[in-house]
C-alpha cells in the first residue's frame, strides 16, 4: 500500500487526530539537564553526545554531523507496525493534513517545536537572517521560548540577548571580532545583557540576534530550520569546535571575509534595542474568545505571523471545547485526561503528543480532565494560521 493510501486510512481510523512518538535529538557540545523523563542510562549516546532535546510534531531532520538519518523526525503511531514519519504523511496528503487552501500556499507545516534540556548555558550564537540562510539553501530561524514550570531551572536560568546598545548605535561592531578570531574564551558575553528565565513566561527572538539561552527547561517554537553560527568558544569547561562558527556560511564568504562574515549576519539595530525586554518579552495573554467554565487558554507565543501557540489549563473534572483555525500539534505537560476520546497523560511517552489535522481542528473537540490535578497542554500552530488573531506587542521606542 502506498504512503498516500496508508495516511488516508489512518486519518479515517483515528478521526483526524494522530498520536506521535517522541523524537529525541543529541548534541555533543553541552551536558544534558536530564529532565526529559528518560532513564539515566539513556541520555549518553556515545559519539553523538547526549540526548538534550525532544522535538515535537517535527518534520525537520536534526542537522548533526553524527546521527541517524531520521534524527529529529516525528513518527505517527500507526498501530500496525508500519513506520511513517509526520513529514512523509504531510508530503503524501497535504490537503487532508493541512486543509486544501492552506496546503495550496504552504509546502509543509512550516514550524518546529523543541524542548531544550541542557545542564549548562547554550553558547552565544545567532540564527542567520533570511537573506543569509538562503545563500546555503536554508530557512531563517525566528524563534520564541517559554520556560516550563515545575522543574529545576538548572544552574544558569538567565539568557543573554543582543549586544549593549552603544555597540549598535556607534557601529562598534568589530568589538566582537577578537573573540571570534582568538576562539579561546567565553568573554564575548560581557558585551551582552542577561535576562532571568521566569517560568511561565518567555521571549520572541527574530533571526540575526546573538543570544545565549539559559538552563531553564525551555519549550521553543520556531521556524522550520536548524541554522546557526556559534560565536562563543569556551562553554561548560571545553572549547567548542570552530567549525560551528561557519556551519551555515558559504565557503567563498568564509574564505573572503573570515570571521568578519558573522558580523555581517547580525541584525545590529534589533540586537542593540534599548527596549529589548519590553519589545520581546512574552507574558501569557488570555484568549478571551475561548474562555469557558471548563478551562482557560492563554496565548504564550505571539507577535509573529510565522508561528503562534497557546497554553490550555483545565481544572480537575473540567471539560473544554476546543475550536481552532488550522492544523496544530499538542504536547501534554501536566495531568491526564481525554482528547476527543483519546487518553492523554503527561510524562507517558506515546500519550503526551498529538497532531490535530485541519478538519478536526476547525470542528469542536472535547478535552476532559480525568485526573486529580490540573491538565496543562500546549498547542502549536504554523505560519499564518492565527494571523490577525494572536496578539502583537506594542513596540516601544519605534
Amino acid at each position: 500500500m502506498s504512503t498516500k493510501s496508508l495516511v488516508e486510512d489512518l486519518l479515517a481510523r483515528e478521526n483526524g487526530i494522530f498520536r506521535l512518538e517522541p523524537a529525541w535529538v543529541a548534541r555533543d557540545f553541552l551536558p544534558p539537564g536530564r529532565r526529559l523523563g528518560l532513564r539515566e542510562d539513556e541520555y549518553d549516546v556515545g559519539e553523538r553526545g547526549y540526548i538534550c532535546e525532544r522535538w515535537l510534531g517535527s518534520i525537520t531532520r536534526a542537522d548533526n554531523a553524527v546521527g541517524p538519518e531520521d534524527e529529529g523526525l516525528s513518527y505517527l503511531q500507526t498501530g500496525n507496525g508500519v513506520r511513517i514519519t509526520l513529514k512523509d504523511a504531510v508530503d503524501a496528503q497535504p490537503a487532508l493534513m493541512m486543509g486544501a487552501d492552506y496546503a495550496s500556499g504552504h509546502a509543509n507545516l512550516g514550524r518546529l517545536v523543541k524542548i531544550y534540556d541542557f545542564g549548562a548555558r547554550i553558547p552565544y550564537h545567532l540564527h542567520q537572517l533570511e537573506k543569509d540562510a538562503k545563500l546555503v539553501g536554508r530557512n531563517s530561524k525566528d524563534e520564541a521560548c517559554y520556560y516550563l514550570d515545575g522543574v529545576d531551572p538548572g544552574p544558569h536560568p538567565e539568557t543573554f540577548f543582543g549586544v549593549h546598545p552603544y555597540i549598535a548605535e556607534e557601529k562598534q561592531h568589530e568589538i566582537l571580532l577578537p573573540y571570534l578570531e582568538d576562539w579561546d574564551s567565553d568573554l564575548i558575553l560581557r558585551h551582552s545583557f542577561a535576562y532571568l528565565n521566569v517560568r511561565g513566561e518567555g521571549f520572541f527572538l527574530p533571526s540575526g540576534i546573538p543570544h545565549a539561552p539559559g538552563t531553564a527547561l525551555t519549550l521553543e517554537l520556531q521556524e522550520d530550520s536548524d541554522v546557526f553560527a556559534m560565536m562563543q568558544a569556551l562553554n561548560a569547561g571545553k572549547i567548542i569546535s570552530k567549525k560551528l562558527l561557519y556551519k551555515d556560511v558559504r565557503r567563498e564568504d568564509r574564505e573572503r571575509l573570515h570571521e568578519r562574515v558573522i558580523l555581517g549576519q547580525i541584525d545590529w539595530e534589533e540586537s542593540g534595542d534599548h527596549y529589548f525586554y519590553e519589545n520581546h518579552h512574552l507574558a501569557p495573554r488570555l484568549v478571551a474568545e475561548t474562555d469557558q467554565p471548563g478551562g482557560t487558554e492563554y496565548w504564550i507565543y505571539y507577535d509573529s505571523p510565522k508561528f503562534s501557540g497557546k497554553k490550555l489549563v483545565i481544572p480537575p473534572g473540567g471539560s473544554f471545547t476546543s475550536i481552532d483555525r488550522g492544523v496544530y500539534n499538542v504536547f501534554v505537560w501536566k495531568g491526564e485526561g481525554e482528547f476527543d476520546g483519546k487518553s492523554i497523560k503527561a510524562g507517558e511517552f506515546g500519550e503526551d503528543e498529538l497532531l490535530v489535522t485541519y478538519r478536526r481542528a476547525i470542528e469542536p473537540v472535547q478535552i476532559r480532565n480525568t485526573g486529580t490535578d490540573e491538565l496543562v497542554l500546549f498547542k502549536f500552530f504554523g505560519p499564518g494560521i492565527n494571523s490577525g488573531v494572536a496578539p502583537i506587542i506594542n513596540q516601544r521606542g519605534r
